[in-house]
C-alpha cells in the first residue's frame, strides 16, 4: 500500500466518522458537508489497487446522496469508518 492510498483511506475514514457523528447529533448541515468530503476521497479509491471490500465501500459512498443521511446510513458509515481505519493502520506501506 502506498502512502497515497493510506492517505485516501484514512481521510475517507475520518470524514465518514464525522458524517456519522453529525448525523446522529441531528446536525444535517455538517453531516452533509463531511459526506461531500467523503465522496471526494472515495471516488479515486474505486480505481486503485486496493482490496475489493475497500473498493465496494468507496463505490457505496460515492453513489450516496449527500443531503439525505438517514440514521441507518450513518450507522453504516460508522462501520465503514472502523473498517477503513483498521486497514490504514494495519497494512504495511510498500
Amino acid at each position: 500500500m502506498t502512502d497515497n492510498i493510506k492517505l485516501l483511506v484514512g481521510s475517507l475514514s475520518n470524514d465518514l466518522l464525522r458524517t456519522a457523528t453529525f448525523s446522529a447529533r441531528d446536525t444535517k448541515t455538517n453531516a452533509s458537508r463531511f459526506a461531500i468530503e467523503a465522496k471526494r476521497w472515495a471516488e479515486p479509491l474505486q480505481h486503485l489497487d486496493v482490496p475489493q471490500y475497500i473498493k465496494d465501500i468507496a463505490t457505496h459512498v460515492a453513489t450516496q446522496s449527500t443531503t439525505d443521511i438517514s440514521l441507518p446510513l450513518a450507522e453504516r458509515y460508522l462501520m465503514y469508518s472502523v473498517l477503513l481505519q483498521n486497514f490504514a493502520l494495519h497494512h504495511k506501506v510498500e
